[in-house]
């Protein structure tokens, strides 16, 4: 992270507590987590142990997610991940079989990178893309395996 957690969320008017620190902090390196990902992370931390509640959790990603500090995914089958990368319109790559999910950068480069054949009236701003697929690791061992 270029800037600390502190002034991350001083520049956008939220206060800089220990627990918003302790979750951009444990996003640093884990792109795509998940809330229990997090949740484990900031429980094994040095000193952190028991300043975060799951409901604490929750509330600080919905804070840091609103202040488009985080942004927050939602692959079909899985739980919410979130990550640090924000307000670059990139996608994600997915994996059927494994879950692991991949950034990819919008081809476009500008938002939205797609536009809908109708806009039944909408101004859209933003088209999120989802591409899936088996990712190489998982493709090698389903060909490794007798039939």
């Amino acid at each position: 992270m270029e800037q600390s957690a502190g002034d991350l969320l001083r520049r956008t008017g939220l206060r800089s507590t220990a627990q918003r620190r302790a979750v951009l902090t444990a996003l640093q390196g884990r792109p795509h987590a998940t809330a229990a990902d997090l949740e484990e992370h900031i429980a094994g931390a040095e000193g952190a142990s028991g300043t975060l509640s799951r409901q604490g959790l929750y509330n600080v990603l919905d804070d840091l997610t609103r202040a488009h500090l985080i942004r927050c995914i939602e692959p079909a089958g899985s739980p919410a991940r979130f990550e640090l990368r924000v307000g670059d319109n990139h996608h994600h790559l997915v994996c059927r079989t494994c879950g692991r999910i991949e950034d990819v950068d919008c081809a476009v480069g500008a938002a939205p990178c797609l536009d809908p054949i109708q806009d039944k009236g909408f101004t859209v701003d933003e088209a999120e893309i989802t591409w899936w697929g088996q990712c190489a690791p998982c493709r090698s061992r389903a060909g490794a395996q007798p039939s």
